[in-house]
């Protein structure tokens, strides 16, 4: 591999997912774990030539005031995720990334997300959506030339926001940037800002959350014309995981499921946000679509989300399957999941990371839907199960290899 230096800037850069991002690159960095977890560590990869993990650098923008070292640690206390063995070997690691860390926007984030914020992003609360995007593409140009960086790749690991207006998908690129100069007739929420000044920027942008990010037509228009790369949304980590390997069964089977009903309990920071309706319309919404999509039909569903403090990042999903066989015998399925929200996705983020370098690294702009099995939602492909959406990394990453996709 070159000597090429990426940068990683995450948003929501001290969330659990984005510390537990950082807390594995550091220790990938010293070597101290394995590469458990890492699609991008599977054999069928290791042609493609991906980035070291001492080619990362980690910065980002953050609305709570906070650290690295503090974050782990409480999600260590609340969840006992890491040891302390492996945070006092990475701690000098972790303070290099915290200077990294610039404050973040709370523009159409809702009243729960804004309620979390730190003095130093409350002090921005004023601020038209058009400064914004420049003080955000500020940020990352400055990380860019401070550390000599190739390329920045922006991660969107902030909590959900609710959804956004449906009318905004018709705005047309001149249309938005005149609402941009007004807070009051803005309708961007933060994602789709961070999405706006990383694609300004030249910078790759990725979409971990349900939040709109940059699934819009227009911000589609604008990365074919900055000739940059981006994809989302929504990772897929757990229940939903097991619902695109499961349902495909189910069809191919020909077994028809009547009902199908998930509870996820879980105490996590994006718990208590998702505690707000407002904000957990948006991830129901990206949950739920993926059994029509698969089966053909629409069964019952039922999905819930409650947020169980004594959980902490402790995630459990209980779903039970109602189906019908022959001769019209009703049978169930019921299966429980149960992992570890932060440490499900950041392993993703850094595979995410990987194959979007590379992508860029051949001169791609635009959707990567190759990336569409680590998402609920993902952009621009019809494809909903698991089996057929890895099939088309596979065949992305043969073509790289093989130099057909040059």
């Amino acid at each position: 591999m070159s000597d090429t230096k990426i940068g990683l800037w995450l948003v929501g850069a001290w969330g659990g997912v984005a510390t537990t991002v950082a807390v594995g690159l550091a220790a990938l960095q010293e070597g101290l774990t394995p590469e458990f977890g890492l699609v991008s560590a599977l054999p069928k990869f290791q042609e493609l030539d991906l980035i070291d993990w001492d080619q990362l650098v980690i910065g980002g923008h953050e609305i709570r005031d906070l650290s690295y070292g503090q974050a782990a640690s409480q999600l260590n206390g609340r969840s006992g995720v890491f040891s302390t063995e492996l945070l006092d070997a990475i701690a000098s690691r972790l303070a290099v990334f915290d200077d990294n860390v610039r404050p973040g926007t709370l523009i159409n984030v809702g009243k729960t997300i804004s309620s979390l914020a730190g003095r130093r992003t409350k002090s921005l609360d004023k601020e038209r959506p058009v400064a914004a995007i420049e003080r955000i593409s500020t940020d990352l140009n400055e990380f860019r030339e401070r550390h000599e960086l190739d390329h920045v790749i922006v991660m969107n690991l902030a909590s959900t926001e609710p959804s956004l207006d449906d009318k905004v998908g018709s705005l047309s690129w001149q249309e938005l940037s005149k609402k941009l100069e007004n807070a009051r007739t803005s309708p961007l929420p933060a994602s789709s800002i961070y999405a706006v000044a990383a694609m300004l920027s030249e910078c790759s942008y990725v979409n971990f959350t349900p939040s709109s990010g940059s699934n819009l037509p227009v911000l589609e228009e604008l990365a074919l014309q900055q000739g940059v790369l981006h994809y989302g949304r929504d990772g897929k980590t757990g229940e939903t995981l097991m619902k695109s390997v499961l349902a495909p069964m189910f069809a191919n089977r020909n077994l028809k499921v009547l009902s199908w009903v998930g509870h996820n309990i879980f105490g996590n920071l994006d718990g208590k946000v998702l505690d707000d309706p407002v904000n957990k319309a948006n991830k129901v919404r990206s949950k739920d679509h993926l059994l029509t999509e698969i089966l053909g039909y629409k069964p019952q569903t039922l999905v819930s989300i409650e947020y169980i403090e004594s959980m902490g990042d402790w995630k459990t999903a209980w779903d039970h399957i109602h189906f019908q066989g022959f001769l019209n015998t009703k049978m169930m399925l019921q299966f429980t999941w149960q992992g570890c929200d932060s440490l499900l996705a950041a392993p993703l983020v850094l595979d995410l990371v990987r194959f979007t370098e590379r992508e860029w690294r051949q001169g791609k702009s635009g959707l990567m839907t190759h990336l569409a099995s680590f998402f609920k939602s993902p952009m621009g492909t019809v494809v909903p199960e698991f089996g057929r959406q890895f099939q088309l990394l596979e065949a992305w990453a043969n073509g790289v290899i093989d130099g057909k996709n040059v």
